[in-house]
């Protein structure tokens, strides 16, 4: 999929400058996982790391709330498959009610955010940099899969329930994509939605699973360990 933005975000003035959705943290060799449970970062966002954590570094989900959504409506989202899977997750919160690049088309403040939230983990948690996933739900799968396709060279795949559209970008590396949709999802139809956006991924060369169910805007459990299999 050929996806343009503008050039690496910058500050002028106080303002922020369109960015081109790029992400520089990187995990850390030698770090030891200080902590497991529910950890609370920087605007409320929230680090789970499973209990059984032990010394071995884990894959980490980044998962991105929907619209007028929150970091803390994710986990009620997967429940206790994360723990299950030995999957440590990063739930952020947008500065607006949604993602930047949703309304505006333009990746700005909220990639500055991410690039710190996930620096603040790779500093405490040991992260396998083989094992990194971003997903998310409705608007926060669109913002996933978007910013999965442009930094597809550092995350191993992309997890996308229900979402809207892909927001244009340069895409880099392949990364195997996982998206969810209900058949009758009143919200974002599955017609011009789910199934368009799988159609043209899988027709750019993109190894992509396409789960359709008979359900709404949603995320059923089953749906949220078939997704979280490939983190």
């Amino acid at each position: 999929m050929s996806l343009a933005a503008g050039g690496a975000c910058r500050r002028f003035g106080g303002a922020v400058m369109p960015s081109d959705g790029r992400l520089t943290a990187r995990p850390r060799a030698g770090v030891k996982t200080s902590a497991t449970g529910e950890i609370k970062l920087e605007r409320d966002a929230v680090l789970q790391i499973p209990k059984n954590a032990g010394d071995k570094p884990l894959p980490l989900l980044i998962m991105l709330h929907g619209a007028t959504q929150r970091a803390d409506d994710m986990f009620g989202y997967l429940g206790s498959t994360p723990e299950e899977a030995g999957v440590a997750v990063l739930a952020p919160n947008s500065v607006d009610t949604t993602w930047d690049a949703i309304s505006s088309r333009a990746f700005g403040e909220d990639i500055y955010y991410l690039d710190r939230m996930l620096e603040r983990v790779f500093e405490t948690t040991a992260i396998d940099p083989a094992r990194v996933s971003v997903g998310g739900f409705s608007d926060g799968a669109t913002y996933a899969l978007s910013l999965g396709l442009i930094n597809g060279d550092f995350f191993k795949s992309i997890v996308a329930f229900s979402p809207g559209f892909v927001i244009n970008g340069d895409a880099h590396g392949k990364p195997r994509i996982f998206i969810s949709h209900g058949t009758h999802d009143h919200i974002l139809p599955i017609d011009r939605c789910g199934r368009r956006i799988a159609g043209e991924l899988k027709g750019d060369g993109y190894d992509v699973t396409f789960r359709e169910f008979d359900g709404d805007h949603e995320i059923p459990a089953d749906v949220a360990r078939e997704g979280l299999s490939l983190v």
